[in-house]
């Protein structure tokens, strides 16, 4: 049976990754962002979306890509994350570009992280797809932050509340 899931593509550092649209509240134009004091890496701060402020995190760092320019298409992706405790919080991911809302290649088949050994990090990449001949790399959304990230934007307000 095929696969009829369907994902934003994004864009960082001229790599193509892959969330569930399901996870996906909305895609918004970058704006400023509010950085908070002592915030762990990857953190950028808060945005306020309709009258609620959103943790922002940069996704090139959080995929240990190397900091970035903004540009005219740099977008701040806004969706839902469920922490190990199962709490819901809604955060948002800085990326370079967001391409569309799709479902893979080949019925949605993927191919399995590969394996490069302990001191690469893939825990948060569920599999390789493709689309329109090249590969998606799709996210675990929930395995992306960590816990000290989760920490850190825990108590903050936030729209999931």
């Amino acid at each position: 049976m095929a696969d009829t899931t369907q994902y934003v593509t994004m864009s960082v550092a001229g790599e193509t990754f892959a969330l569930p649209v399901a996870r996906v509240r909305e895609i918004l134009e970058n704006r400023q962002i509010s950085r908070m004091p002592h915030a762990p890496d990857g953190f950028l701060g808060v945005i306020d979306v309709r009258n609620h402020s959103v943790s922002v995190f940069d996704l090139r760092t959080q995929l240990g890509f190397e900091a970035g320019e903004d540009g005219d298409n740099t977008r701040i992706v806004v969706l839902t994350v469920v922490t190990p405790e199962g709490q819901e919080m809604t955060v948002g991911l800085k990326t370079d570009r967001v391409f569309e809302v799709t479902v893979l290649d080949d019925d949605g088949a993927l191919d399995p992280p590969p394996s490069v050994g302990p001191a690469c990090k893939t825990n948060c990449v569920v599999g390789l797809g493709r689309r329109n001949g090249t590969f998606v790399t799709l996210l675990d959304i929930d395995r992306l932050f960590s816990l000290r990230q989760i920490g850190a934007i825990v108590d903050a307000p936030d729209l999931a509340a």
